[in-house]
């Protein structure tokens, strides 16, 4: 890094990084003030400023600084100066410093392949591209849907229904509609989106990097994750290359509305200014698009999700699972273990699926015939926290208990 940016400013960074050690901000309510803390200004605006406000389009100085000491937790420069070292000696790498982890060979769609052939061989049927158009309910419980696929409608039956649609999609499809009450809160929670542009360079080689995050502010460009480095089975001719530029937005916003040939010339010319690539090098390009890619922690969403969740806890054979089914921010494995423990609830389990949702020490192994409580314990661990905004001098937190305190 030092070698990269110059012994200019390797010189300021380590200046400014003294001066917070020695003056270091007294409370630390803000995103901002906690990593200025650990790393000084300078870094700070270098590595963690810029990429964060792209992602979730909010002020580092408007987050709470519990998001960042979850989520880059016992991080700081002297740990990382101890982690190069410890490396050296062969030692394990820090928590928020591992660089190395299991991959699909040809992506984690490989997984849900696999399911569907599992299903289909036990007798089951797996339907795609069918969207779900009424949802039926009375004296408690769901009675039906009415799903539609390709002009055509169908009502399905069933004793047992688990939904991962968005909860906001999911109450507007309700019929009868909910109380209005419920609607309205259902309708306060809000997503963040974000979409890829995929662009195919005549080029074996790019960059040795699995992602490059983007700081640079000049860019609307987020990250750059580079597919044939996760697994060259990922690009099926060897002598390209494929990446994925990673625009975050919200749903109808100049980004997301933009035509996908202006979106591909956009991520061309980012690449061409970043000096990754040049415009000429690239052969092919789309884009695909992703709504309600996070759920956003406002300062509502706490109230709203409250009055949700109690309405429709009331539909006794209705099981919210992952992270749009819940309006929680998991991890991919916590939304699969919400899947599970549903599935394990038709069963006769009476697990809480809303416990997949703590932050404890974090834990990321599981052992062999551990029982449902021992993988909700550890996989609670891995549950990640968003960014929650400061509003107004206080400030609305996630889990369980609301806390406030004076910005």
């Amino acid at each position: 890094m030092l070698a990269s940016l110059g012994v200019g400013e390797g010189l300021l960074i380590l200046a400014s990084y003294l001066r917070a050690r020695i003056a270091p901000h007294e409370r630390e309510e803000t995103f901002e003030q906690w990593v200025t803390n650990r790393f000084g200004r300078r870094l700070y605006e270098t590595f963690f400023k810029t990429y964060t406000e792209k992602v979730w389009g909010i002020p580092c100085d408007e987050i709470m600084a519990e998001w960042a000491s979850q989520r880059i937790r016992g991080l700081s420069l002297a740990v990382v100066v101890k982690d190069l070292l410890r490396r050296k000696r062969g030692g394990a790498a820090a928590k928020s410093l591992i660089d190395e982890f299991h991959y699909p060979r040809r992506g984690p769609g490989m997984m849900w392949e696999a399911m569907a052939e599992r299903v289909a061989a036990l007798g089951g049927e797996v339907r795609t591209g069918v969207r779900a158009e009424k949802i039926s309910w009375s004296r408690g419980r769901v009675e039906s849907i009415e799903v539609s696929s390709g002009g055509r409608r169908e009502t399905v039956r069933g004793t047992h229904f688990i939904s991962s649609l968005p909860v906001r999609e999911l109450v507007r499809r309700l019929d009868p509609a909910p109380p209005r009450e419920v609607s309205e809160a259902a309708e306060n929670l809000r997503y963040r989106d974000f979409l890829t542009v995929v662009l195919i360079v005549d080029r074996a080689e790019v960059f040795p990097d699995n992602w490059i995050y983007v700081h640079d502010a000049g860019v609307r460009l987020g990250r750059v994750q580079n597919f044939k480095n996760w697994s060259a089975d990922m690009v099926p001719d060897q002598s390209k290359t494929c990446l994925g530029l990673e625009y975050f937005c919200f749903e109808g916003d100049d980004l997301w509305a933009m035509p996908d040939a202006e979106l591909v010339e956009l991520g061309k010319r980012e690449m061409g200014l970043l000096g990754l690539v040049e415009a000429s090098e690239v052969e092919d390009g789309t884009v695909v698009r992703v709504a309600k890619a996070y759920p956003v922690y406002d300062a509502t969403y706490k109230e709203s999700l409250a009055v949700v969740r109690a309405f429709l806890g009331a539909l006794a054979n209705l099981q919210l699972v992952g992270r749009n089914g819940m309006h929680r921010y998991n991890n991919q494995d916590h939304s699969m273990l919400t899947a599970m423990l549903a599935v394990e609830n038709v069963l006769g389990a009476s697990h809480d699926l809303w416990g997949v949702n703590t932050d404890q020490e974090y834990q990321e192994e599981m052992g062999a015939g551990d029982d449902a409580a021992t993988r909700l314990a550890e996989l609670e661990a891995t549950q990640p926290l968003v960014p929650v905004r400061v509003v107004r001098g206080r400030v609305a937190a996630p889990g369980a208990a609301a806390a406030e305190s004076e910005a």
